[in-house]
């Protein structure tokens, strides 16, 4: 069970951020602000502490704190995010989860986004990605195995991130992609597929037996009601604009081991 949660405020120019998604019209901060003020009130409802960090200028996209950082009971790693417009963003979030836990990090030449980090029971999965290569998922298997935890490094061929297409429903369920739904690596889990057109839907976000998901996705919907676990479905559009999705936007751990 996750007892805190680390969120950051948007910027004002949280719309100068990297994206690929401008066919989706331009961004809108006050929009931002009230969607993101829900999804504070929905990690408050799954019983989680939220703690606010205040926006950072020179980062537009520091708002999408989970790519900082991979927390688990024993350690939290500081990653070393893999767009240049985004290295820095990691040093105040550094001292906010060192508060809570050991700290280990991966230097470079490695790469890590939080984002292509995805921790099922005891095993991670790390996608390969334009913003994670090889050394950085080397590292960051090492730190974690030093815990027990065991890493399978999968391709990114399709989105920004691993999950972008592939996310945890808690027990052996996942939700994925086309893209990805077939991996072998998936083998020997529940693998409940996006249906054409609901792609953005596979980040949904499952927290302490809640999945919050994207509104505007009726087939996801569909799937995750069949699961029969509490669903709140929440307003992306200003994030999906700029490439951001739902797991994006915090980092959730429990304050003790």
């Amino acid at each position: 069970m996750f007892t805190h949660a680390i969120v950051r405020l948007p910027c004002e120019n949280f719309a100068a951020g990297l994206t690929t998604s401008t066919h989706l019209g331009n961004p809108d901060y006050a929009l931002m602000l009230r969607q993101h003020d829900a999804y504070v009130d929905a990690l408050r409802g799954a019983g989680l502490t939220v703690i606010t960090l205040p926006p950072e200028n020179d980062f537009p996209d520091a708002h999408f704190v989970e790519d900082t950082a991979v927390v688990v009971p024993e350690v939290a790693v500081i990653t070393n995010p893999g767009a240049p417009a985004r290295k820095g963003e990691e040093r105040t979030v550094a001292p906010a989860l060192g508060r809570y836990k050991r700290l280990a990090r991966i230097e470079a030449p490695g790469t890590l986004d939080g984002g292509d980090v995805l921790l099922v029971d005891r095993q991670f999965f790390v996608g390969l990605s334009e913003r994670t290569n090889a050394e950085g998922a080397r590292q960051f298997a090492e730190i974690v195995a030093a815990h027990g935890y065991a890493t399978a490094t999968v391709p990114v061929g399709q989105g920004l991130h691993f999950k972008s297409g592939v996310n945890h429903l808690g027990g052996r369920t996942l939700l994925a992609t086309p893209d990805f739904a077939g991996l072998p690596v998936l083998a020997g889990y529940e693998v409940l597929v996006t249906p054409e057109g609901e792609d953005y839907a596979a980040n949904t976000l499952y927290v302490n037996g809640t999945l919050l998901t994207p509104a505007g996705f009726p087939g996801v919907r569909r799937l995750l009601d069949g699961l029969g676990l509490p669903v709140v479905e929440l307003d992306m559009s200003e994030t999906r604009k700029m490439d951001g999705g739902l797991t994006c936007l915090s980092l959730r751990f429990a304050d003790r081991p």
